[in-house]
């Protein structure tokens, strides 16, 4: 008779330790998480900094301000405008904490200006992160759109360009977004595992018609 395979992390995909039984994430990769939602809020985070690189106007903690004439270009930096306006990042923390609230993991904010459902979403997902290592099922869903929110903030504000990432297709047909950078991950379809160099090797997915 064949053992079980061991517990792995849903986002490495390292082997849970003993003290991580139970868990679908290690404590490595749960710590990254938190790191990653501290960068975003405050008025030194990454959201507020974005806030100030829309042009001309003035943004700051209260969120973006932008002005128009009247037969003109918008006179913005529109990829800072998506990321920072009604919609942009505030709406994806959100939707995750709305989600979470469904495991019983906090609740839903109560509104406000953009700065605070920023700062008021991160704390909630901070709060409730450790909760959630053992009963969410897609941190790993979770962990990649935080990662990449922080990622393309980053980018912006250093002049880089974020990480071209590339939608890859599991024999199963689960899809899953990644980039050069991509440490591996386990299939949330199947359960099948890769490592860097399996995941860049996957098939690439097909654009879907608009």
């Amino acid at each position: 008779m064949l053992d079980a395979p061991s517990p792995r992390c849903v986002i490495c995909p390292r082997q849970l330790l003993d003290h991580e039984t139970g868990r679908f994430i290690c404590l490595r990769c749960e710590h990254r998480i938190d790191q990653d939602l501290r960068k975003l809020a405050g008025p030194a985070g990454l959201y507020a900094r974005l806030c100030l690189r829309i042009q001309p106007g003035r943004g700051g903690s209260d969120g973006p301000v932008v002005t128009r004439s009247s037969g003109h270009p918008m006179p913005c930096n529109e990829a800072v405008l998506t990321m920072t306006a009604n919609g942009g990042l505030v709406s994806t923390l959100e939707t995750w904490v709305e989600d979470w609230a469904s495991y019983g993991l906090g609740v839903h904010g109560t509104g406000g200006r953009l700065q605070h459902r920023v700062d008021q979403a991160v704390d909630t997902l901070r709060r409730n992160l450790t909760r959630a290592a053992s009963r969410h099922p897609a941190l790993d869903e979770c962990a990649d759109e935080i990662a990449r929110i922080v990622r393309q903030a980053e980018a912006i504000i250093s002049g880089e360009r974020a990480p071209r990432r590339i939608p890859v297709t599991c024999p199963c047909g689960t899809v899953r977004a990644v980039t050069l950078d991509t440490d591996g991950f386990q299939c949330r379809g199947c359960g099948a595992e890769y490592g860097h160099s399996e995941a860049l090797q996957l098939t690439v997915a097909e654009r879907r018609a608009a």
